[in-house]
């Protein structure tokens, strides 16, 4: 399901173009500068032995319980010691068996029968079985008391009914869907969590009377208290720093040969604030993985073979980049509006969001900020995927640059310009809003200042705000107390189902009119046709078992998207990863990442 990410080209007129008139001595002392800043906050070479994988992420992770978790830094942070039944074949992107050794059809695929691998074991040494399996989905995701993203994309139907699970065999599990669900082999590769540290967190209630499942695996909890299933188990958690792993001495897998698995004894993710320092770690050789910005690629292919690392081109990313505005007219607990009425008028007019997607320059987005290495995001599904819908078909609404159509569509949605040239609305309030994207992530930074730039030109007033992921995350979530942001969503797969919880109207993260928490609807909100019409496509589309069917479907959707604009897509980058020539085995794919074979890799000295 879509979580929310936490993530140009230097030429002579680059943002390093100051560099080559500074002095020898005075580049020496700026790179002493940084090693110095740097090794207050970062794992040096020298701090430990080779070999060892080693690569950075933005920031921490929110939970180490991942159906707690919305934001993609912690499910990348818990990745690598998940298992589910089924996994991606790498070949053949077909879903393959992973913790289950095979299944069954049967019904017309209203009946599917699960066989798990025989003598599987969790990383503390007890049996994992079947029992796990149906204790993960029927008290864990589907327990309305916990508030879950992995719970929509498993609704299946207009009334969203969940499967009904049934054990069957000592290593048997029968699911029963009440519908044909074209996505169903893509939901049970969601991650089987151990009961025998669970249950009591399903079965006891605090004082507010909410499970104590919602206060374990936090941030605080001892990493040896971890439990796991992947490849690798949490050595070491240090905030702010770093996380590590070692080996999960019960994992299932072996290597094609019989050789134990993973290869690597020791990975390390270094959480690196800023994106600017990763990229500078990364040319002193003590990172082993880096994703590129656009404006990375001139300046690291140069350095490609005086480096040791080959720059992988994965095409466009899966991700939706977006901005978009809360339209919510619902209340807060003290009956307060999440949004000034006013802003909530101007967000909710259709008019004004088309007349603001005109107004934004994505071409100069991706000249100066990509460095051309990028397209418009002018769907909500990647040109990467198979369910896009193609410009070239002609039904998909476009917002080429063009200020001055914005300018018009707004006169005649009964705005006005004062003596300033600032837009006022049909009472005369001036339009200004803040636009919320976290610190950090320098990419989006630049494009929130070029949109300020843009809706400044029609004469609209934007304050942008740069805040910590964290802090966004809980204004997305928890208060909604928000009036734009800035973001990108990412990690579903092709499949169009992964994003349930942000189209449909019942999503936990339906972030322009956001539901409320635990299942509460919000008090004063409203629900548009449109959005019901996006309900019943979701709902439609997982019973079409047929791709051609299915993409009609989905075309659908995605006219309905680019005429409403509840999100206003930016621009779309390539994906761009260099890999240290020293990782043997690397492999990065389109789609699968550079990590899909994490357990193969192999680091030399």
């Amino acid at each position: 399901m879509p979580v929310a990410e936490n993530n140009g080209w230097l030429g002579r007129s680059g943002p390093y173009a100051w560099w080559r008139p500074v002095t020898r001595w005075g580049r020496a002392l700026w790179l002493g500068l940084v090693c110095v800043s740097l090794a207050a906050c970062s794992l040096s070479p020298a701090a430990i032995d080779r070999p060892y994988l080693l690569e950075s992420i933005l920031g921490d992770p929110s939970t180490f319980n991942y159906y707690l978790s919305n934001d993609n830094t912690t499910r990348v942070v818990l990745g690598p010691t998940l298992s589910g039944l089924t996994r991606l074949n790498s070949d053949t992107l077909e879903w393959e068996p992973e913790l289950a050794e095979s299944w069954e059809v049967f019904d017309d695929g209203l009946r599917l029968v699960f066989t798990l691998r025989p003598d599987l074991k969790w990383s503390d040494g007890e049996p994992l079985t079947v029992e796990d399996v149906r204790f993960t989905f029927e008290d864990v995701i589907f327990n309305d008391a916990i508030e879950t993203s992995s719970r929509s994309v498993m609704e299946i139907g207009e009334a969203r009914i969940l499967p009904q699970l049934s054990v069957v065999g000592d290593r048997q599990l029968e699911f029963q869907l009440p519908e044909p669900f074209a996505p169903f082999l893509q939901v049970v590769g969601t991650p089987i969590l151990p009961k025998h540290v669970f249950a009591r967190g399903i079965e006891q209630t605090d004082s507010d009377g909410y499970p104590l499942f919602l206060k374990q695996w936090g941030l605080d909890t001892p990493v040896r208290h971890l439990v796991s299933s992947g490849p690798y188990v949490l050595s070491s958690y240090v905030p702010g720093q770093r996380v590590e792993y070692r080996p999960n001495p019960h994992y299932y897998r072996s290597g094609d040969n019989g050789e134990t698995l993973p290869k690597t004894q020791r990975f390390i993710r270094q959480f690196v604030a800023s994106q600017d320092n990763q990229l500078l770690q990364f040319r002193s050789g003590s990172l082993d993985i880096y994703t590129l910005r656009g404006s990375d690629f001139q300046l690291l292919k140069r350095e490609e073979d005086s480096g040791q690392f080959t720059i992988y081109d994965l095409g466009p990313t899966l991700n939706n980049s977006f901005f978009c505005f809360n339209q919510s007219t619902g209340l807060d607990s003290d009956r307060n509006p999440l949004v000034a009425p006013v802003k909530s008028r101007w967000f909710r007019d259709v008019n004004f969001r088309q007349a603001v997607s005109f107004a934004v320059n994505r071409q100069r987005l991706i000249n100066t900020v990509l460095r051309g290495l990028g397209e418009p995001q002018i769907s909500p599904i990647s040109p990467a995927n198979p369910f896009h819908l193609s410009a070239e078909n002609g039904r998909l609404p476009l917002y080429p640059y063009d200020p001055e159509r914005a300018k018009q569509l707004l006169l005649d949605s009964g705005y006005t310009y004062n003596s300033r040239g600032r837009l006022l609305d049909a009472d005369g309030n001036e339009v200004r809003f803040t636009l919320n994207t976290n610190v950090g992530n320098t990419a989006r930074e630049a494009m929130a200042a070029s949109i300020d730039a843009d809706l400044n030109r029609i004469g609209i007033t934007v304050d942008v705000s740069l805040i910590d992921f964290g802090i966004l995350d809980q204004k997305l979530t928890t208060t909604f107390d928000w009036e734009a942001v800035m973001l990108s969503l990412g990690g579903g797969g092709t499949e169009p189902n992964s994003g349930a919880n942000v189209w449909r109207s019942t999503g936990n993260l339906h972030l322009w009119n956001p539901t409320g928490r635990n299942g509460q609807a919000l008090e004063g909100r409203e629900v548009t046709d449109w959005e019901r019409e996006l309900d019943a496509i979701f709902s439609q589309g997982t019973k079409e078992l047929e791709f051609d069917r299915r993409k009609e479907l989905y075309d659908r959707f995605q006219i309905i998207v680019q005429e409403q604009l509840p999100l206003i897509g930016t621009v779309n980058p390539l994906s761009l990863v260099a890999v240290r020539d020293r990782v043997l085995g690397a492999d990065p794919r389109p789609i699968l990442g550079e990590l899909w074979n994490l357990e193969e890799l192999q680091v030399i000295p």
